[in-house]
């Protein structure tokens, strides 16, 4: 399918009907823009892909500004997963209040939602940190990985490397998300850099990237090391099939541990990482930051930016009414 084009996005302008018993209307001011987005447009994608001539979908949120729905007066902000339009009808089961006073609403789809609760439940409870880690985060300037090098020190980790693109974004990684160790991938010695810098080995990745990235984890891990599978935006693009990692033989020999990760299934945790997070968020211990684009026609700009990784931190389309 290769990569998406400004010209394979329609705008469409519909009328937007009255909510009925049990409905909310909520005008969006906030969306989201991740890589799961570009995977669902594949026929063979882990969920029901879009559906071509139907809205495409993505976290935000917005004000309710029509209600039907009891607990959800005129004037609530929620979150939902109706975004890539300006205004949605949903169930009240369909949206969660947002507590505007913890932190900017538009956290709420970043470090405090599904992205930076991606990271928690990485480090918590997929591959847990243990007390002196080596930990690696690949993609780590972007929406996730900027997240989980922080509370991985929270959690014991001895050392956390994190790899990007550019001077710019390895600098970042250092000097504000908490990383001991940054490495541009774009020098093309990610391999080297990686052994330079962890030269026991790593103890747990945080993998983002996938082919390449993933093989030098797989490389870079010592005995008994773990690896979260938690995305492969290097290959949402692809044309064709993608080759596995070379040294796959050596999840053998040095016991490894692979695990994928879907958030879906920590969506539990949510309130957990809200209550942790929001106070460290408050105080800036949690470092964070935003790529913003305004208004809904800039979306698919955004989507193909990200794809790119033309974004620090996490990717939002901020909606002017």
């Amino acid at each position: 399918m290769g990569e998406p084009r400004a010209e394979d996005f329609e705008f469409a302008r519909i009328e937007v009907r009255e909510p009925e018993a049990g409905e909310v209307l909520v005008r969006n001011t906030w969306m989201s823009v991740d890589p799961f987005t570009r995977e669902w447009m594949h026929a063979d994608a882990y969920v029901p892909p879009f559906v071509i001539g139907e809205p495409l979908a993505g976290g935000a949120v917005g004000e309710v500004v029509a209600s039907r729905a009891e607990g959800l007066p005129v004037g609530t902000t929620v979150s939902h997963f109706a975004g890539w339009r300006e205004y949605a009808v949903l169930g009240a089961d369909a949206v969660a209040a947002v507590d505007t006073a913890l932190a900017p609403v538009e956290t709420h789809l970043g470090a405090l939602g599904s992205t930076g609760l991606t990271a928690y439940a990485t480090l918590t409870r997929v591959l847990p940190v243990q007390p002196g880690d080596v930990v690696y985060v690949s993609a780590a300037a972007g929406a996730t990985g900027s997240v989980a090098g922080q509370p991985a020190r929270r959690l014991g980790a001895a050392t956390v490397i994190g790899s990007t693109e550019g001077a710019e974004k390895t600098r970042l990684l250092t000097e504000e998300f908490g990383f001991d160790v940054g490495i541009d991938h774009t020098r093309g010695r990610l391999r080297e850099d990686l052994a330079r810098a962890a030269p026991d080995g790593v103890d747990l990745t945080v993998e983002l990237v996938g082919g390449a990235h993933l093989e030098a984890a797989i490389d870079a891990a010592r005995v008994g090391g773990r690896i979260a599978v938690v995305g492969a935006i290097s290959g949402y693009n692809a044309t064709g099939p993608l080759p596995g990692p070379t040294n796959i033989f050596a999840t053998a020999t040095k016991e490894l541990t692979l695990r994928g990760m879907a958030v879906t299934s920590y969506f539990g945790l949510a309130e957990e990482w809200t209550k942790l997070a929001a106070p460290l968020l408050a105080d800036g211990t949690l470092r964070t930051r935003h790529t913003v684009l305004p208004g809904l026609r800039r979306a698919p700009e955004a989507l193909i930016a990200l794809l790119r990784g033309e974004n620090i931190g996490k990717m939002l389309v901020r909606l002017e009414h």
